[in-house]
């Protein structure tokens, strides 16, 4: 990179940081800092567990409690050990926590109507496009890849959206015991490997590889979460798949998808794999496709 882009970054960054009066003891004059007005944000309507929030705002374990004191001594949040497992404990806002959330949201609007009301409209739509493009950009830096066993938790929750999602957009369904094989076994080194996708602590997408005979290598379970859609998840994942594959000495990768995900598709074309003929009896499959490595 270079020094100049290093330089507009940090112009950036001071003029965001003047803008929302992030500096500022009291934001949007609430009487309390911007950390804690983001934690009774992220905290929302139905809570959110520490660990997912200490993960989101990138918050060391020492930081986030001191700022949850300081909450709960003003009477605004509550924190709760969940009755499942009580080392899990999870931040909810009272009452009066909702309610002042409520008001940080209302103030903020006016911030945000203050950042556009100088401009022309043709003005405003510019800065607004201009954001929308920062922040996916910045979204995209933020998400995180690791190679992790297919029975976690964390990975049923996504394998178990990736099922529900196709169920939803196939013509006759789907049912994962109808369909070929990607069991645990086949996903866990050394018989395959089973990428997740991080995103504000939680999975937001997902990949295997199935080795098979050594030579030829299937791509399967690919899914990106629909919130995090357009950050490039689904194609960082097939990449690092792929990268895997060479490691290990395949030659050849192989998958098939249903003619109802176009985006696939699209994407698998995107990465140099080419269309041919079936090579299984996959029942939800209506295209096959081949990449040599």
């Amino acid at each position: 990179m270079h020094e100049d882009q290093i330089r507009q970054v940090r112009r950036f960054n001071r003029i965001v940081t003047q803008h929302v009066g992030a500096l500022e003891d009291s934001y949007l004059r609430r009487g309390r800092p911007l950390g804690q007005a983001r934690l009774l944000h992220e905290a929302g309507s139905d809570g959110i567990d520490v660990r997912v929030l200490r993960e989101r705002l990138r918050l060391d374990s020492g930081y986030v409690s001191r700022l949850l004191r300081s909450l709960e001594a003003q009477g605004l949040v509550r924190t709760e050990a969940q009755t499942s497992d009580r080392r899990i404990r999870r931040v909810v806002l009272t009452e009066k926590g909702r309610a002042e959330r409520a008001t940080y949201d209302e103030l903020s609007d006016d911030l945000a109507r203050s950042f556009l009301a100088p401009l022309d409209p043709d003005q405003r739509e510019r800065l607004v496009k201009a954001m929308a493009e920062v922040e996916r950009l910045l979204r995209m830096g933020e998400v995180e890849l690791r190679f992790e066993g297919p029975a976690g938790p964390a990975a049923r929750r996504c394998l178990e959206r990736y099922f529900q999602e196709l169920a939803e957009r196939f013509e006759l369904g789907f049912d994962p015991a109808r369909s070929n094989s990607a069991s645990d076994e086949e996903m866990t080194p050394p018989a395959g490997f089973f990428v997740l996708a991080w995103l504000d602590g939680e999975p937001a997408g997902c990949g295997a590889l199935k080795v098979g005979d050594g030579i030829t290598g299937e791509i399967k379970r690919m899914w990106t979460a629909p919130s995090a859609r357009g950050l490039g998840i689904a194609r960082r994942v097939l990449r690092m798949l792929e990268a895997k594959a060479r490691e290990i000495g395949l030659r050849t990768l192989r998958l098939e998808t249903n003619r109802a995900l176009t985006e696939a598709q699209a994407l698998y074309r995107r990465e140099g794999y080419h269309e041919v003929a079936p090579f299984n009896i996959e029942p939800y499959a209506h295209h096959w496709f081949e990449k040599r490595l």
